[in-house]
């Protein structure tokens, strides 16, 4: 089985909202965002991991980076992938893959744009480490504006910096920006219970449903108004599909539905496309 089927099948496992519009991008394209995105969500998993306390998730993500660091651009695969092993090894039986192959999804990025992926997985830990070791604290809208920035308005910046790479397409980076804080936001709402039984609340000090509602929709609005304003092409076709399902997702739950079907999901696919 190669690396790249790999990547295909831990990308379906992981992402239903990403795996779609993932699998239509040309060939180079598609594997480069799979393994940034693989990276990005092996350090979510730790981040979110039920089984793991803040004080070793704090450790597990301040302990990633300067592996990494001290691993990028020897051109030795083998080496980083070794450390990691044993690095890993006292959580490999309740890591899941995603996370404990993070050296595999590394290694598969083409060498001109590898190191601002590794720069990405790196400050992403870093980040993830302070919002574990801080107990994710988040009093105010500008807090919320930090976490959602952290978790996922960067990975837009290194999906621009990405398609930038490929085709010199220019996107606009705060729409990326909008475009990950609206889904954060939607996550946030979409997963209250299970944060809330984990002790982890990211609305600020005061904020009710309603709140967090108009944040996600503000975010998905300015999203969507950057999206419309793109020529078209591989990016905007990439966006859209996420943009759909998210926005779909927070009428569904503010409806009491909760999620959306698998029915759904590929109805609004089938229009996105």
């Amino acid at each position: 089985m190669t690396l790249h089927t790999d990547l295909t099948r831990v990308l379906k496992d992981t992402s239903r909202t990403f795996f779609i519009p993932i699998v239509r991008l040309p060939a180079r394209l598609q594997e480069t965002v799979a393994c940034a995105y693989l990276c990005m969500r092996a350090i979510d998993e730790i981040e979110d991991h039920p089984g793991l306390d803040d004080t070793t998730k704090t450790v597990l993500l301040h302990g990633l980076g300067p592996i990494l660091q001290a691993h990028l651009g020897i051109g030795n695969a083998h080496t980083v992938l070794a450390e990691l092993d044993i690095f890993f090894s006292p959580y490999r039986s309740i890591l899941p893959e995603v996370t404990l192959r993070i050296g595999d999804w590394l290694s598969s990025a083409p060498g001109e744009i590898a190191p601002r992926v590794w720069d990405a997985t790196i400050a992403m830990a870093e980040r993830m480490a302070y919002w574990a070791g801080n107990h994710w604290q988040i009093q105010t809208e500008a807090d919320l504006d930090g976490y959602t920035f952290s978790v996922a308005g960067a990975v837009g910046l290194l999906i621009c910096d990405i398609w930038g790479w490929f085709d010199g397409t220019p996107i606009d980076r705060m729409s990326a920006v909008q475009f990950g804080r609206g889904l954060q936001a939607v996550n946030i709402l979409r997963n209250r219970k299970e944060d809330s039984d984990r002790g982890v609340n990211f609305f600020p000090a005061g904020w009710t449903d309603k709140h967090m509602f108009m944040y996600a929709r503000k975010n998905l609005d300015l999203a969507r108004a950057g999206v419309i304003s793109m020529p078209k092409s591989s990016f905007k076709y990439f966006v859209d599909i996420p943009l759909h399902l998210a926005e779909a997702t927070l009428s569904a739950i503010e409806n009491g539905v909760g999620k959306l079907s698998r029915e759904q999901v590929m109805q609004i696919v089938g229009q996105a496309t």
